[in-house]
């Protein structure tokens, strides 16, 4: 995500160490820099115009930090107006009489259908809502279809739709179904086109006018930019959205739309699609966003990710076991099934301050391959001798690597690193249990 951004950002930051002081000649070199970076990246030049003047103004201004050295003066103002930018943190209010009716619109491809589901999801299990999602776009027999199997997965009740439906009338009878049975949400997925035209425009007006929305929201493919703007003005202007979500920002390496939307609109960016899985859409907030586009990470991210994925009570027992010197490699092995749950290593390195100039020169892909290696041999062996790696001779490092798929040199590579790291858990034990919370998720 905005690799292309924090990759040019870092660079043109760094060239301001070792200097004494911010002064007019180095500000407007670096704002030189950073302005071909924005422009590069498909941000409006609007956009980059205003922001380039803000950093500026506040740069040579009363509100530098002088415990500051330049670098990290620049560093703070840069991420303070990138937050700014962006907006603040806000989602859909939810504070009306039920049922609350949510209207998905959008161009055809920009992943409606699909962001109406994780919505629905995201509803469901995070706000404990009673989501209704309401397949309406009869021109593409497939979405309804889709939007069905969608539901069918999370477990979230989906409208029955024909075809030759009228969608206004599909609206109006899914808002009455939803008020009877108890949904307290509606999830209007409404028809997309290949190009905003006149019919589209006039068939969500009609939808507007008949039924009472609470919250119009725009889906944007964040990997289109500049163009992502335009679609958002053009509908804006047209429906009075109430809202963005991105879609596709994990293979945004640019960033143009992210940082563009709102300031062109006026409406907040609620949501961020990261992923294809259905799980894959979270809140969008701009200083978490701002910090990972500077290459400082996102560990508040990574935390709360870390929290609803990992067990707390294997993790506490799996702290107790280094206390004791009771580590092994099924452990281990466990371990590592935690953390493929927070998803591509690409995604979790990212979220580490720092990592981003790593990832530069090592291949998360390839550390990725290598931790599927080492799990693929834990696997080949048997519980005994993955619980006392002692009783591992020649002739068992040779069936297990035969039955991994790798060298008995390999084999033997995991168990000296398993070694030295039961070494350096042992040292850590010494600090008891609060010397280990940090270092075990959830410990």
């Amino acid at each position: 995500m905005f690799q292309q951004l924090t990759q040019k950002f870092g660079d043109v930051i760094d060239r301001l160490k070792g200097r004494p002081k911010l002064t007019d000649a180095n500000i407007d070199e670096t704002l030189r820099q950073i302005r071909l970076n924005l422009l590069e990246a498909d941000v409006n030049f609007k956009v980059v115009k205003e922001f380039c003047d803000r950093v500026k103004e506040k740069a040579l201004g009363e509100e530098v930090h002088r415990s500051l050295t330049p670098d990290r003066q620049f560093l703070k103002i840069f991420h303070d107006e990138l937050v700014r930018l962006m907006g603040e943190a806000s989602e859909p209010s939810l504070a009306f009489k039920p049922p609350v009716v949510i209207m998905m619109v959008g161009l055809q491809g920009s992943g409606k259908t699909t962001t109406a589901a994780k919505l629905a999801r995201y509803f469901k299990q995070e706000k404990k809502r009673f989501p209704y999602l309401v397949p309406a776009d009869v021109y593409r027999p497939a979405a309804i279809e889709q939007l069905k199997t969608l539901a069918a997965r999370i477990e979230v009740p989906v409208q029955d739709t024909h075809p030759k439906d009228d969608p206004v009338k599909i609206c109006r009878k899914a808002v009455d179904i939803a008020r009877e049975r108890g949904y307290d949400t509606v999830i209007l997925d409404t028809a997309g086109r290949m190009q905003i035209d006149k019919e589209l425009m006039k068939e969500l007006g009609r939808i507007k006018d008949k039924v009472e929305i609470h919250h119009s929201l725009l889906v944007v493919d964040a990997m289109v930019g500049q163009e992502a703007v335009n679609v958002a003005k053009s509908f804006h202007e047209l429906l009075q959205i109430g809202g963005v979500i991105l879609t596709k920002m994990d293979g945004d390496a640019r960033g143009g739309a992210a940082l563009s939307v709102r300031y062109v609109t006026g409406c907040p960016i609620y949501f961020a699609g990261i992923g294809e899985k259905i799980e894959d859409l979270e809140p969008f907030y701009p200083d978490r966003v701002a910090s990972r586009i500077l290459g400082m990470g996102d560990v508040m991210s990574l935390i709360e990710k870390a929290q609803k994925e990992f067990d707390q009570d294997e993790a506490k027992q799996m702290a107790e076991k280094v206390l004791r010197s009771e580590f092994s490699l099924e452990d281990f092995r466990k371990q590592l099934g935690q953390m493929k749950k927070l998803g591509p290593l690409e995604k979790v390195m990212g979220m580490i301050p720092g990592m981003g100039k790593v990832t530069d020169q090592v291949d998360p892909k390839d550390m990725e391959r290598e931790l599927k290696r080492k799990e693929a041999i834990i696997n080949s062996m048997t519980m005994r001798e993955r619980l006392n790696t002692k009783i591992l001779n020649g002739s068992r490092r040779l069936r297990i690597a035969k039955g991994s798929g790798t060298q008995v040199s390999e084999v033997n590579r995991l168990l000296k690193e398993f070694e030295q790291m039961q070494k350096m858990m042992k040292r850590f034990g010494k600090f008891g249990l609060k010397g280990l919370r940090g270092l075990l998720p959830g410990a």
